[in-house]
């Protein structure tokens, strides 16, 4: 590109120049030859004015009286008549210019001019006149190459920027170089940059989410298939398929979950639903874990509450701070319903040493964790809540205490309060 756009703009400056150029050398040879021949007939005129003047005033005219008079390098012959004709210089044997000049007592004066004098000055214009022609030609290439390196090198570093993307670096480099399309090149460039940052990084989270929300649910398959492969009663089958199918189509809900907030995290598919089914479900999908660890799990609090959201993310949400607990706190976990407000709180809470005062503002991030776990549980289940309307809270540091806020639907039947019990 470079070697063309210099070739380009020479090519122009040298048809520039050929067609002034030209134009101006036959102008300024005709100027210097009407110059000269204006010369020749002016010095012509002078002579005959001094011969008229001497021969009025009866004055000899000789060879060095009108010598004075003639320019150098010029010939002249000056005929009277009834006289000699008088010459003055050396007559030229090549082509000349000639002027004549005629007295008012019948003399006549030549003068001529060799025609080499002519030619040369023309030459040396000439030579000016390629002097400033290839101080033009250089100044173009300079140019030219100045623009080349100012249009070429935007352009490969751009080259760069879109082999950097597609090599999977989608970092925006934020370069502008002065010319508005090349700019507007890289704006778009940076945008597209940003655009697969962003998609990228939504395309990680998935993986990371999914690894981490179906992990519980397959574990919990697991045990439930082991249950089935050791039993031969043909009840305790039954219950126990029946309990893996549910599972199956929570894993499903889960999925379809994890997709629509890779898509819109704000998408959600809110319902009425009876929040003690959920509460339920949970507790009894856990229990052969917390019972395997040696501890206990209870609920307490109002029953026969209905609250707004999607029923499977209120699961995961649950079902991230039971594990959580399972993992990082002690003793008895519990989950307690109460009303505040219109509102409807489901609290998990347990035994153990608490969250630490320097992870409380910060246990919702990403990649925030006490002990070495991912550190993404909670992170999700907080944009599950809030894509309900809803809204995840540490509202206790030790002993810890999550409370999950949601709407709440207007009650249908009695709501009434339980003793805390121990789910065996």
């Amino acid at each position: 590109m470079r070697r063309r756009l210099i070739n380009s703009t020479l090519a122009v400056v040298l048809v520039v120049i050929a067609v002034f150029g030209v134009s101006l050398v036959l102008v300024e040879t005709r100027t210097i030859s009407s110059s000269a021949q204006e010369s020749v007939d002016s010095e012509a005129l002078g002579l005959v004015s001094i011969v008229d003047s001497r021969l009025m005033g009866g004055e000899p005219v000789g060879p060095d009286i009108l010598g004075e008079q003639r320019r150098a390098g010029r010939y002249a012959r000056i005929e009277i008549p009834g006289r000699a004709p008088i010459e003055v210089g050396t007559r030229s044997e090549g082509a000349v210019i000639r002027g004549t000049a005629e007295g008012k007592r019948g003399e006549r004066v030549v003068v001529e001019e060799p025609r080499s004098a002519v030619t040369r000055e023309v030459g040396r214009s000439l030579l000016i006149i390629g002097a400033v022609a290839l101080v033009a030609v250089v100044a173009a290439v300079l140019l030219a190459v100045r623009q080349a390196n100012r249009l070429a090198s935007p352009l490969t570093d751009l080259a760069e920027t879109a082999e950097r993307l597609g090599s999977g670096d989608p970092r925006p480099r934020h370069r502008r170089y002065g010319v508005p399309e090349l700019d507007r090149v890289a704006d778009v460039l940076d945008s597209s940059a940003e655009r697969i940052a962003r998609m990228l990084t939504a395309e990680r989270r998935l993986a990371a989410d999914a690894s981490h929300q179906l992990r519980t649910p397959l574990t919990a398959l697991s045990m439930r298939l082991e249950e089935i492969s050791v039993t031969d009663d043909l009840e305790t089958v039954r219950e126990e398929a029946t309990i893996a199918l549910a599972q199956v189509e929570r894993l499903t809900d889960v999925v379809q979950r994890l997709l629509t907030n890779s898509r819109d995290p704000r998408t959600g598919s809110a319902v009425a639903f009876d929040l003690d089914e959920v509460v339920k479900q949970q507790i009894e999908e856990w229990r052969p874990a917390y019972r395997s660890a040696g501890r206990a799990i209870v609920r307490s609090g109002k029953t026969g509450m209905r609250a707004v959201g999607t029923p499977g993310a209120v699961a995961q949400v649950l079902a991230a701070l039971i594990e959580n607990s399972l993992m990082h706190g002690g003793g008895t976990v519990a989950l307690r319903t109460r009303v505040t407000g219109n509102q409807a709180v489901v609290e998990v809470t347990d035994e153990g040493p608490g969250v630490p005062a320097d992870l409380g503002a910060r246990i919702f991030e990403r990649a925030i964790s006490g002990r070495n776990s991912t550190g993404i549980g909670l992170a999700v289940a907080r944009d599950l809540a809030e894509a309900d309307g809803g809204r995840l809270e540490l509202v206790q540091l030790k002993p810890a205490v999550f409370a999950l806020f949601l709407s709440r639907e207007a009650a249908t039947r009695r709501e009434t309060k339980e003793h805390p019990r121990p789910v065996r």
